[in-house]
């Protein structure tokens, strides 16, 4: 049986073990948070290595990307060194295969269509995303400057992301990552902001702990693209009018896991990381699996 370990800079009260079976594959899932300490994540990665089959990186990104250039976040490389033998990953591989796939199906069949306004929580964190909805006529609302930085200002078109970007990113994976993005307790605390742009949007889609920290009470009728989320949050989504659900991974024993989880799944089927930026295996496997978006309807129009 083969075993893939997220370890998460989140909060351990979202840890979970599911069993699952790929291409045949009987696997362990199973996510470990350390509340946002950066040094217990370090030794747990240690303590796993050489022991499973892949380890995920959660609650933070080993790599930003604009296009097909990429820039290293200096907190989570500290994490991938602490591995010797094990594989990291950290999902983006799925972010630029899965997630374009995902989106493109959704439009084929109708669920999304040009013209509908997508506020997307953070477009170099899901850059495949970003393009995907943005080649098939989907209106952006690109809120990297908003969730990562406060800065309540709004990007709207892949060009815009791209030349700020290049300016802000070289800087900002240098920064703690703490400074950038919820961990440990932090990623519990919700407190609703930009309301005005989850009410302008068709569509809320990227990751959810940024969509549920800032969500507003009223999500009447919007539909959600992401994952990595709990029964408990489909309640809280629910509770809150929420008409569809759609999560780019798979549904397991309740819950659907991170990119990173998949991607590490990914790994050791293959036995190595996919090849960036095309990740051709990658596109390979998900059909051999059919993957494709989960659609949960929450609430009825």
């Amino acid at each position: 049986m083969k075993h893939v370990v997220s370890v998460s800079l989140g909060s351990s009260k979202r840890d979970s073990t599911a069993q699952a079976v790929f291409l045949g594959e009987e696997f362990i899932l199973e996510r470990v948070g350390t509340d946002g300490d950066m040094q217990k994540a370090v030794q747990k990665i240690g303590e796993l290595d050489g022991k499973v089959d892949a380890i995920g990186l959660g609650g933070i990104d080993l790599y930003l990307w604009l296009g097909e250039k990429r820039y290293v976040i200096r907190d989570a490389k500290k994490l991938k060194e602490a591995a010797k033998i094990t594989p990291v990953v950290d999902g983006s591989g799925l972010k630029h295969t899965l997630e374009r796939k995902v989106v493109d199906d959704l439009f084929s069949r109708g669920i999304f269509r040009p013209g509908m306004t997508f506020f997307i929580t953070s477009g170099v964190d899901r850059w495949g995303m970003v393009e995907a909805i943005s080649k098939n006529g989907g209106k952006l609302i690109i809120g990297d400057l908003m969730f990562a930085l406060n800065i309540a200002i709004p990007l709207h078109s892949i060009g815009s992301l791209r030349t700020l970007g290049s300016v802000i990113l070289p800087i900002a994976a240098n920064l703690p990552f703490t400074v950038l993005y919820p961990t440990g307790s932090k990623q519990l605390e919700r407190t609703p902001k930009f309301v005005q742009y989850f009410k302008q949007a068709d569509v809320i889609a990227g990751d959810y702990l940024y969509i549920d920290k800032y969500m507003p009470e009223d999500l009447q009728g919007k539909i959600i693209l992401t994952n990595t989320t709990t029964s408990e949050n489909v309640e809280e989504l629910k509770k809150r009018g929420v008409s569809l659900l759609i999560t780019t991974t798979p549904v397991i024993e309740g819950r659907s896991f991170g990119t990173n989880v998949l991607e590490g799944v990914f790994t050791a089927l293959l036995g190595k990381p996919g090849t960036p930026p095309h990740y051709p295996e990658y596109e390979k496997l998900i059909a051999q699996l059919n993957l494709g978006p989960t659609i949960r309807v929450l609430n009825e129009d």
